[in-house]
Formats: C-alpha cells, sequence, structure tokens
C-alpha cells in the first residue's frame, strides 16, 4: 500500500490559484390488424410484414433510451469543482471519495494487484480515488477509468491509446514533480479545467495543498500526460 501514498501534492502552489416511434407503434399497429381482417389473403402478409417492420423500429428505439449518453467534459469538471473544500482527517483519511473506494469491486481489483487490504485505502493518498469518485458520480467511470494507484491509471489512459501531451479542459492530468515525463515516475494526478496559454494549467485537484480538494495553477513543466476521456461531443 505504500505506494499509493506516492500522489500526495506538494503543499507549495505555483499561482493562486451515458441516459413518437412506441406513440406510432401504438396507433399504426391496432390499424393495420383491423385492415388484416378484412384484406385479401395475398395483402395479409405484407399487413404481417409491415408491423414486424415497426415492431422492431420501437425495439431499437428503446434499446436506444436505455443506453445513458456520455457526459461532456463541463459535466464532470461542474462535479469535480463542487467538491472543492472538501478535507481529508488529521490521520489523511475521512473523505467520502476514500470511503466510496473502500466499498468499490475496484478496490478488492486493486488489492489483488498490488496487496494490502480494501480497508488501508481508507487512510491512503485519495488523489486518484478523488478523479475515480468524479467519474462514477457522473456516469464517466468506462471513460476516467478507477484507480487508487497514479501509474497504473495512467498506464490504463495509455494503453487505450487515450494518452497525449495537449492539456484539454476535463482530461486527467498526471504529474511528476521531479520534471520527469516517464509514467512510472508520476506522483500525483487531478483533472484540467484550462490551458492558460502561458506554460500553466489551472485544475482541480484531490489531496492537494493540506488534504483537500482545490483549484490550483501548475507549470505544464510538471507534467508527464494527459488522459483524455471520451466525453459526449469531444
Amino acid at each position: 500500500m505504500a505506494k499509493h501514498r506516492r500522489s500526495r501534492a506538494p503543499k507549495m502552489t505555483y499561482a493562486h490559484a451515458a441516459l413518437g416511434a412506441a406513440v406510432l407503434a401504438g396507433t399504426l399497429v391496432p390499424t393495420q390488424a383491423a385492415q388484416a381482417d378484412t384484406a385479401p389473403a395475398q395483402d395479409k402478409s405484407h399487413v404481417a410484414a409491415m408491423a414486424a417492420k415497426t415492431d422492431g423500429k420501437q425495439a431499437a428505439v428503446k434499446q436506444q433510451q436505455r443506453v445513458p449518453a456520455m457526459p461532456t467534459a463541463s459535466t464532470v469538471l461542474a462535479e469535480a469543482k463542487k467538491q472543492i473544500g472538501v478535507k481529508e482527517n488529521s490521520s489523511g483519511g475521512g473523505t467520502k471519495f476514500q470511503q466510496w473506494y473502500v466499498n468499490s469491486q475496484r478496490a478488492r481489483e486493486t488489492v489483488a494487484r498490488d496487496g494490502g487490504s480494501p480497508r488501508a485505502y481508507a487512510n491512503a493518498a485519495w488523489c486518484a480515488m478523488f478523479v475515480s469518485w468524479v467519474g462514477e458520480m457522473t456516469g464517466a467511470r468506462p471513460q476516467v477509468g478507477w484507480d487508487a494507484y497514479t501509474v497504473a491509471h495512467a498506464k490504463w489512459f495509455k494503453s487505450n491509446e487515450r494518452w497525449g501531451t495537449t492539456p484539454k479542459p476535463g482530461a486527467v492530468v498526471f504529474f511528476s514533480w521531479s520534471g520527469s515525463k516517464s509514467i512510472s515516475s508520476i506522483n500525483h494526478v487531478g483533472f484540467v479545467e484550462k490551458d492558460n496559454g502561458n506554460g500553466t494549467i489551472t485544475t482541480i485537484e484531490g489531496n492537494t495543498g493540506n488534504g483537500a480538494v482545490e483549484q490550483r495553477v501548475r507549470p505544464k513543466s510538471q507534467v508527464v500526460g494527459y488522459g483524455y476521456p471520451q466525453y459526449s461531443g469531444a
């Protein structure tokens, strides 16, 4: 579990900073059925075919309605910003992000990978848990991913070919305080809010400053890379 504490951000700031046709089907099908009672035998098959086609369209519409729309970057950033001010306790735990992760399926999976126990996440460094929690709350988890270990989270984006070096709003940004560009050196993670155009980015991060969710301004020189969730409209 020691590796999880590597994602704590330094205390110093760099600046002050997925879910009509049914009506049509409901009115059209009974009419077709009534016509079928008086239609010539050769016409009945045509009516049946038309009804089947309508039923198929109705089923397709219902299937689409059951698939939630992917969230937008703005939705994810709004949820992240709502958490500004949430702080850990004196033991480095006590946040809803950690508690959610402890009780998640992902905690059991990452324990199987990294060792330890799910309860240990209750007081572990939580910047990646914060990012994962925001993804869960907004329905963006399949795009944002979920993990408690920043290096593994970055590798997930890279293996899914959604990794790069350009800051974009809603991107997941990974930092190395040493300035290294190696994924294995990653210490911290957050969300990009905007590129300031002056060599810095504005971010929303958990487990930063004095163990809180904060808006920060960071130099791009400390960025290892960015993970790009596949947001709606992106």
